[in-house]
């Protein structure tokens, strides 16, 4: 029995390389990185000082309402601005102001909100160090000026189900939801539970926002210190490769049942086909060399999709630039690909934009849509020499064609998570 489809009738997407989709691909395409110097705080004598940072962030040009400014974070207004984007291109508002009361109440309650959220940031503790040097360990005197010295807010600007609650008030969405924060996978995992979420009928459409601003100084030294940074850029699958660099943003789908889509004539940008994901139990950082559980989630994916490995027509590499982890996703693709002409062309999009970490996911599968819409697998603008741990994969400099209108986009992360998310162009 044919699994109901999902299809994508809305995107949006933010990070250092554009405020949508189509320009994020433009830069892909150009050859264009947007790694470069932090500029966030003073980086001299640091041991890493790149990152792919939005230079002119600007609060009120991602989120418009400036009271709430105050009670959210940087990441927050990335997943805002990129779930508006995806919600205002699908017309769902518009849509729901021509139906009569009791049609635009339905309208809201079959509409539900899924969210991959950053939760690994240490900058919502900066606020406390303060008066922890000028009590100099004394409790007594941290407690008695904790409430003048910290802001209020505090708690609410922490939560990590921020982005679900403000799009849900914004847009009125009061059906099923879900935070979903798992390092790198997060943003995956949200697209494909709210579209597991369709298929099982809980919902007629929903919103999947994956978000992440990791670019702050504990994190940063913490990631350093486990030897996954590079210094200046990330090289995917190239011999010089050594390591992954920040990156920080946010992407969004709007998914729709075919019944919901049909009741609106909504334009169909392309179709949410399977995920799958699983873990490798291997510890925190350890990652198995034969790509064991990237091999399996891409397994499960396929099997979702009901397709075959020589349907997918292009492959979105998590290509994270550390050594250890091309290394064994590219065993990972080989094992379920084969090598040579048989094997889809391979990209990856980190060079350009860094590790948007739990946004990495979803805003690369926003881009893919794109790439596959346009009829283009963009080049790794930094690969020179592909590694011969890497030999096999169909990855290039230059662009190249997807041989299908499929792609599968891979994600990876800490504790050995892995997804697979297989989409497909209008």
């Amino acid at each position: 029995m044919a699994k109901p489809k999902v299809l994508i009738t809305g995107t949006g997407a933010v990070c250092a390389s554009g405020m949508h989709p189509a320009e994020i691909l433009a830069a892909l395409r150009e050859g264009r990185s947007a790694i470069g110097p932090i500029q966030q705080w003073d980086t001299t004598g640091w041991p890493v000082t790149m990152a792919a940072e939005m230079s002119d962030f600007n609060p009120r040009a991602l989120v418009e309402d400036r009271k709430l400014h105050k009670l959210i974070r940087r990441s927050d207004m990335l997943g805002l601005y990129a779930a508006s984007r995806a919600v205002d291109s699908a017309s769902f508002t518009t849509h729901r102001e021509s139906l009569s009361a009791d049609a635009a109440a339905t309208f809201s309650d079959r509409s539900g909100v899924y969210v991959g959220s950053g939760g690994g940031a240490y900058n919502s503790q900066y606020e406390f160090f303060p008066l922890m040097s000028e009590s100099h360990g004394d409790l007594e005197a941290f407690g008695r000026e904790l409430g003048s010295a910290v802001n209020p807010m505090w708690l609410l600007r922490t939560l990590p189900n921020n982005v679900l609650c403000h799009v849900g008030i914004k847009y009125n969405l009061k059906g099923t939801n879900a935070c979903i924060t798992n390092h790198s996978a997060g943003g995956t995992l949200a697209v494909i539970e709210g579209a597991e979420a369709l298929r099982q009928g809980e919902a007629d459409r929903v919103v999947a926002v994956g978000h992440d601003a990791p670019i702050e100084p504990q994190l940063m030294l913490s990631y350093h210190q486990c030897g996954l940074l590079s210094r200046d850029t990330i090289h995917p699958f190239d011999a010089a490769r050594n390591g992954s660099v920040f990156g920080e943003g946010a992407g969004a789908f709007t998914l729709e049942t075919e019944r919901a889509v049909a009741d609106r004539n909504a334009t169909v940008l392309g179709e949410v086909l399977g995920g799958g994901y699983a873990t490798e139990a291997a510890g925190l950082l350890a990652i198995r060399e034969d790509g064991d559980g990237l091999a399996r989630a891409i397994a499960g994916a396929l099997d979702d999709a009901g397709l075959a490995p020589r349907d997918v027509g292009m492959i979105v590499a998590h290509g994270n630039g550390t050594r250890q982890s091309d290394a064994s996703e590219a065993a990972a693709i080989r094992s379920c690909f084969g090598t040579g002409e048989d094997a889809p062309p391979v990209t990856a999009f980190k060079w350009a934009i860094g590790h948007l970490i739990a946004a990495a996911g979803i805003i690369e599968a926003v881009v893919a849509l794109a790439a596959l819409r346009e009829r283009i697998v963009p080049g790794v603008a930094t690969l020179a020499n592909l590694d011969p741990a890497c030999a096999g994969l169909r990855v290039s400099k230059a662009a190249q064609a997807p041989r299908s209108n499929v792609a599968l986009i891979l994600s990876r992360g800490f504790a050995g998570t892995n997804a697979a998310l297989i989409v497909s162009a209008a």
